[in-house]
């Protein structure tokens, strides 16, 4: 997700600095940013980046296993995996390397924010980004607000995911109910489908099938946990 994320970024020009403590991820994340099923060779096979631009683009994201690489980032997008202790460890540690006005943005996918925001000392510069898989196709940005979030780093971060081709919209965080939006109406949707096949009304297939017929929906429930956690083949 990380070199997705800095796969978008630097296609718009931005300079990314990628840090992981594993270097063998970091190999891995670069190989992906080219070579991946939605990286820039299939990007530009696509005719959504010229060719001629891969080496540049490329060579704006630079990797790193040092923390102290992002000392002076304006904006970092954190995606290690959804465990809060975990998270909240790299959010102070970050908010003790990173320039003070830095913002801090968090790519989980339904944790509570404002625990990631009161282990800092910067809480208005705090906030979700929540991207969807593969970041460089999704245009969905949600982006989670606590209520000590300032209206400047909303702004900031709404308008730079508009910039990217996406369509943010801003939801507020809800610490007591995992998901914040798009993940709590989708979880309530699995769980009626898994029901209803274990039930044997009909099967994981026929229930994709119906929901995208019936509400236009690109995948159906069970299609859509595949896709996310085995990746999507088209």
């Amino acid at each position: 997700m990380g070199a997705g994320i800095a796969q978008v970024l630097a296609v718009s020009g931005h300079d990314v600095v990628c840090v992981d403590r594993d270097a063998g991820v970091l190999t891995r994340a670069a190989e992906q940013l080219v070579e991946g099923r939605f990286g820039l060779r299939s990007a530009a096979a696509r005719g959504k980046v010229d060719l001629a631009e891969l080496e540049p683009i490329a060579a704006r994201v630079t990797w790193s296993a040092d923390i102290e690489a992002l000392r002076t980032a304006a904006l970092i997008i954190e995606a290690v995996p959804e465990d809060l202790a975990l998270k909240i460890s790299v959010f102070r540690s970050l908010d003790r390397i990173v320039d003070p006005v830095g913002i801090l943005a968090t790519n989980s996918s339904g944790l509570p924010v404002a625990a990631l925001a009161a282990a800092t000392d910067r809480a208005p510069l705090v906030l979700g980004w929540h991207w969807a898989s593969p970041a460089q196709v999704m245009r969905f940005a949600e982006i989670v607000v606590t209520p000590v979030t300032d209206e400047a780093t909303t702004t900031t971060v709404v308008e730079l995911a508009r910039s990217l081709g996406k369509h943010p919209v801003v939801v507020k965080d809800h610490p007591l109910a995992w998901g914040y939006v798009a993940n709590r109406v989708y979880f309530a949707a699995a769980a009626e489908a898994r029901k209803v096949v274990n039930e044997g009304i009909c099967t994981p297939s026929e229930v994709d099938q119906l929901m995208t017929d019936c509400f236009r929906w690109p995948v159906g429930p069970f299609g859509m946990a595949a896709g996310a956690t085995e990746g999507w083949t088209s």
